[in-house]
């Protein structure tokens, strides 16, 4: 198994030694695993889109007209 190290703020690392207990490698390696599934959901999906860029663009247009519309009648 390869190793990783990764950077954190200095008062995160002190609440987790809070819990000395918790296996914090297990706990990124599953943090990992489950957005790398995501990750891998959505390319399936986005793989059999038949929407262009274009199509894309349009509707995200059309979505923050319509909340637009909805947050300004509020």
């Amino acid at each position: 198994m390869t190793n990783m190290t990764l950077s954190m703020p200095e008062e995160l690392l002190k609440k987790m030694r809070i819990f000395r207990e918790i296996k914090w490698s297990e706990v990124a390696r599953q943090a990992i695993e489950k957005r790398i599934a995501e990750l891998e959901m959505i390319e399936k999906i986005v793989s059999k889109s038949k929407l262009t860029k274009k199509d894309v663009k349009n509707i995200a247009e059309l979505v923050d007209s319509a909340v637009a519309k909805k947050i300004s009648i509020k």
